[in-house]
């Protein structure tokens, strides 16, 4: 029975990347961990950093990953077999260091999708034969500064006029496709009404698994037609946060035989990951089948999800200028024949830009602002 494992994002950080570099890897990794991955099949994994020694960072709002070239050595290690590299983080370097990284994988032997020099190539999928059956992995992400364009190369975005249609003819080529979707609200842990629309939509386009990667927590399970959607797992090894959403994750567990899907619970070990213990393991898969079971209940995502846009409103609305409501500004503005104004924008555009930038092009930023000022301005 040939079974695949599907971890999330795997970034070697500052507290961890010497390990990467020297290989050795079962000093962040338990020996147990390591059993359960060496005994898969095939091991897919999110890489959401670029690997370069040169650091030519993008102008973007957040952080800027970077780890060394050398690092390689430590996914190499882990028995890789293919990364996805549709994230908001692969570019942060430029497109050298997108194409550093391509070029260490493709030294290490491990395989990789979802990025390219045009839109058509980014879209490429990967297919890998196991046991005699063909298996399809396509890679996209939602848009934010990574996203491949007819002038840079990046990331495969996830189209609706195209991605579908690409789902569609990988599985006429395969037995069984999995989407790698980068994409959802960060720690949040239910799928919004667009994001469920769009899996839902994947998997009746032909794909058997779809996973929400990018929200750095576990989040819960659909099953839809023939299709399971994982709407986040967590991380795999990213030592950045010690958030409680940063220290639990699952590994999906897949059959191909009979298409079932299981999850391997783990948890944040220092700077490291390993297995979790029976109570704590327990504990994640529970409140995951938690709210697997609260998502079948009607409305209960939407509701969910505008009373967490509600909290989150003030976050994105916190940019607007309050001095330029005022009388007397309105007074000197007018004096000034709107130029006073026009200066406050170009002021409040330099600044804020690239974060304005983010939260109208991405489309969980996008449905979040939406949904929050149409519940708050119905209140």
């Amino acid at each position: 029975m040939p079974k695949l494992i599907i971890g999330a994002d795997i970034v070697p950080t500052i507290s961890n990347q010497h390990i990467f570099e020297n290989g050795h890897i079962d000093h962040i990794v338990s020996e147990d961990l390591l059993a359960v991955l060496s005994g898969a099949d095939y091991r897919i994994f999110n890489l959401e950093v670029p690997l370069t020694d040169m650091a030519t960072p993008i102008k973007k709002c957040g952080p800027n990953l970077i780890a060394s070239t050398k690092s390689v050595t430590g996914l190499r290690e882990l028995s890789i077999d293919f990364l996805t590299l549709a994230n908001n983080h692969i570019l942060d370097q430029g497109e050298q260091g997108l194409w550093s990284t391509t070029e260490q994988l493709d030294k290490a032997g491990i395989a990789y999708a979802g990025i390219g020099c045009t839109p058509a190539e980014a879209a490429k999928p990967y297919i890998v034969e196991l046991d005699g059956k063909r298996v399809g992995i396509y890679c996209c992400a939602e848009h934010e500064f990574s996203i491949v364009s007819d002038r840079q190369a990046g990331a495969n975005p996830f189209d609706p006029l195209e991605s579908l249609d690409h789902i569609v003819d990988l599985k006429d080529q395969c037995d069984y496709v999995i989407c790698l979707y980068h994409g959802g609200k960060e720690h949040y842990r239910y799928p919004s009404l667009n994001v469920q629309k769009t899996c839902r939509k994947i998997v009746e386009k032909g794909a058997d698994l779809v996973i929400c990667q990018h929200t750095h927590c576990v989040g819960c399970e659909e099953k839809w037609q023939d299709g399971t959607i994982v709407y986040g797992q967590g991380n795999f090894l990213f030592d950045h946060s010690e958030s409680e959403f940063w220290k639990t994750s699952v590994l999906v567990s897949m059959d191909l035989t009979d298409h079932s899907v299981e999850y391997i619970p783990i948890c944040k070990d220092g700077n490291g990951v390993k297995l979790a213990s029976d109570v704590i393991g327990e504990k994640i898969l529970a409140d995951m089948m938690s709210r697997t079971e609260a998502i079948k209940e009607p409305n209960f995502i939407e509701e969910k999800y505008a009373a967490f846009s509600r909290t989150m409103v003030a976050f994105y609305i916190s940019r607007g200028d309050f001095l330029t409501t005022t009388f007397v500004f309105r007074v000197l503005n007018k004096i000034s024949k709107n130029r006073l104004k026009e200066f406050m924008v170009q002021i409040k555009i330099r600044k804020y830009g690239m974060e304005f930038i983010n939260q109208y092009a991405c489309e969980a930023h996008r449905e979040l602002i939406l949904k929050g000022l149409e519940v708050s301005a119905n209140e």
